[in-house]
C-alpha cells in the first residue's frame, strides 16, 4: 500500500469535526440512494453488497462500538476519529499489509500482464493494482492512461461565499432548520440546519445544495441566487396573520421578534429592510409587514463563489461506474486494475454517505482482488 502522506487516513482523522461520521443507519437501499447526487442504479448494486449494517458489524467485530444520533448519523462511541484510524491501521498490520507512507506515486503503466508502479524513490511490479486515490489528479491520470474515460471532476460539499451587509457580525449564528433554494434553471431545494460564517453561509442545508447543484454551479463559476426560508414550518398565511396580530400589541417594538429566530438575526433582517427596531408594531404599514414576510420566507442572497473551508472537500466526477465490474470492482477496460472510493463518479451528501460508499467499494474491491488472485475471501 503506497500512501503519499506522511501518515495514513488523514481525511478520516479530520472528518466529522474530528469525530468521524462513519456511516448512516439507513439500510433501505432505495432510500439510501436518495442521498447520492451521483451513482444511480449502479450504486444501488454496490450498496446492496455492503450496507450500513455491514459497516457497523465490521467495526463492532473488531471492538469498535458505534452510536446513532437522532438524525441517523453514526459515530464511534469515543467521539474520536482516531478510534477509526487506529482500527483500520491495526487491522492492516494484523493482516500483514505493508504500508509505505510518504511515497507518492508518480506513474503506473501496463507491464506484461501486470503493472509497473513508480514513486519518487522506488519502482514496484505487481500483477494487480488498486487505485484508491480519492480526488488526487495522479489517480485520474493513471486511470485514463489505462483505458478509462473520466467524468470531469468538480467540487461538491462546499460552503457558499456571500458578501451581504446583514450577515456581518453574525458569524456563529445558526438555525436548526431552514428551507434553502438555489435559483437555477431547475431550482434545487434542500432543508436542514444553517450556519452563518465569516465568509457566508454553511451548515448541512448549504452543503447538500452544493452537492446536488455541483455541476450546475461549476458551469456558472459558482455564482447564482440563493433564497432561504427562515421559517419553513410556518405557511405564508399563518405568518401573515401572526405579523398583523403584532399591530395590536400597543407600544411593542419591531425589535421584539414574534417568531423563533435568534435576536441578532432578526435585527439584522430588520436592518436589511431599513425597518427601525425601535418602531412600534402598531405604526408599521401593511406594506412593510409584507416586505418582512417575503424576507422571512425567502431572504435572497447572491452566491459569489465557494467558501474558504475545504478540509472535507468532496469531488463530483471521476471514473464512471459503468466501466467497473461491480461484483469485484475490477476495471472492464484493463484486467487486473481495480478502483474504489472517490476516484469513482460517486458522491453523497453529508451524513456518513460518502464513507459508506467508500467502505462498500473498498470491501468489494478487497474481495475481488483476493478472488482473482486465487486466495480465499
Amino acid at each position: 500500500m503506497l500512501e503519499s502522506a506522511a501518515k495514513p487516513l488523514g481525511k478520516v482523522l479530520i472528518s466529522g469535526g474530528g469525530r468521524c461520521n462513519v456511516t448512516h443507519n439507513l439500510n433501505d437501499v432505495s432510500r439510501l440512494l436518495e442521498h447520492y447526487p451521483r451513482g444511480g442504479r449502479s450504486l444501488g448494486t454496490l450498496l446492496r453488497k455492503f450496507r450500513p449494517a455491514d459497516t457497523v458489524q465490521w467495526f463492532q467485530s473488531r471492538g469498535i462500538r458505534l452510536k446513532t444520533e437522532p438524525d441517523g448519523r453514526m459515530f464511534p462511541v469515543t467521539d474520536s476519529s482516531q478510534t477509526i484510524v487506529d482500527c483500520l491501521v491495526g487491522e492492516a498490520r494484523k493482516l500483514g499489509v505493508k504500508l509505505q507512507c510518504a511515497a507518492p506515486v508518480t506513474d503506473a503503466v501496463r507491464e506484461g500482464n501486470g503493472f509497473s508502479v513508480t514513486t519518487r524513490e522506488a519502482r514496484y511490479s505487481c500483477g494487480q493494482l488498486l487505485l484508491a486515490t480519492g480526488s488526487a489528479p495522479v489517480g485520474y491520470r493513471i486511470a485514463t492512461s489505462l483505458g478509462h474515460e473520466l467524468v470531469p471532476p468538480v467540487p461538491s460539499l462546499f460552503t457558499f461565499k456571500i458578501e451581504h451587509p446583514a450577515l456581518k457580525g453574525l458569524a456563529g449564528v445558526s438555525l436548526e432548520r431552514v428551507r434553502a433554494t438555489l435559483r437555477l434553471p431547475e431550482p434545487i431545494v434542500q432543508e436542514g440546519p444553517l450556519l452563518v460564517t465569516h465568509w457566508g453561509l454553511s451548515g448541512p442545508a448549504i452543503l447538500r445544495l452544493s452537492a446536488w447543484g455541483a455541476r450546475a454551479l461549476a458551469d456558472r463559476g459558482w455564482r447564482c441566487s440563493l433564497a432561504v426560508d427562515l421559517l419553513p414550518d410556518l405557511g405564508r398565511d399563518e405568518l401573515r396573520a401572526l405579523l398583523l396580530s403584532q399591530k395590536d400589541g400597543g407600544r411593542k417594538q419591531l425589535g421584539t421578534a414574534p417568531v423563533p429566530l435568534p435576536r441578532s438575526l432578526w435585527r439584522a433582517l430588520l436592518a436589511s429592510l431599513e425597518l427601525p427596531a425601535e418602531r412600534p408594531w402598531a405604526e408599521t404599514s401593511n406594506r412593510d409587514l409584507n416586505r418582512l414576510l417575503e424576507s422571512l420566507k425567502g431572504w435572497t442572497f447572491e452566491v459569489l463563489g465557494r467558501g474558504v473551508f475545504k478540509d472535507e472537500f468532496v469531488t463530483a466526477g471521476g471514473v464512471p461506474l459503468a466501466q467497473i465490474d461491480l461484483e469485484t470492482m475490477q476495471s472492464r477496460r484493463t484486467a487486473g486494475l481495480f478502483l474504489a472510493g472517490e476516484i469513482l463518479d460517486v458522491d453523497g451528501i453529508t451524513g456518513g454517505f460518502n464513507f459508506q460508499s467508500a467502505w462498500a467499494s473498498g470491501w468489494t474491491a478487497g474481495n475481488g482482488l483476493a478472488a482473482t488472485a486465487g486466495h480465499e475471501r
